[in-house]
């Protein structure tokens, strides 16, 4: 799976160790973001390339990390096509997949450890879309980002 890694300052030690496991376990990963307080590096820009390359398809799911998670997840749920999630535990990551079909998962680097990360990550890969009226709901929420983005 071609997996985009972003973060600001705040994530960039838990993007590495994510690149670093994803890559272990076959996945192509790229990297944006990390290392200082510079604009390029500020989570709104971060969160807009990831979101960006998952929209346009060159990435096939994006993980965001910042302080609380909730500022990248903003950000990229700008973006038509993109139902971006913040998770806390393996039960909001895996339902945030099999419910919401979400193709970025954003995280915490303030609150959650590496570990919870790590086991977050690897449910949200592993759970496929349910589909079913589940489906019906990510149509509707595509009719929505027509009428409300244009």
């Amino acid at each position: 799976m071609r997996i985009i890694l972003g973060s600001d300052q705040r994530g960039s030690e838990l993007r590495q160790t994510l690149a670093e496991r994803l890559a272990q376990a076959g996945h192509a990963v790229m990297e944006i973001g990390g290392g200082d307080d510079s604009d390029a590096n500020d989570y709104p820009t971060v969160a807009s390339q990831a979101a960006r390359r998952v929209a346009n398809r060159e990435a096939d799911r994006g993980i965001l990390i910042c302080g609380a998670g909730i500022g990248m997840c903003i950000v990229a749920n700008k973006f038509r096509g993109i139902r971006a999630a913040p998770c806390h535990n393996a039960v909001t990551a895996e339902l945030s997949r099999k419910h919401n079909d979400a193709n970025i998962l954003c995280l915490s680097s303030d609150m959650l450890g590496v570990e919870a990360c790590i086991a977050m990550v690897g449910h949200w890969l592993a759970t496929n879309f349910e589909g079913g009226r589940h489906g019906l709901r990510i149509e509707k929420i595509k009719q929505i980002e027509t009428l409300a983005i244009g």
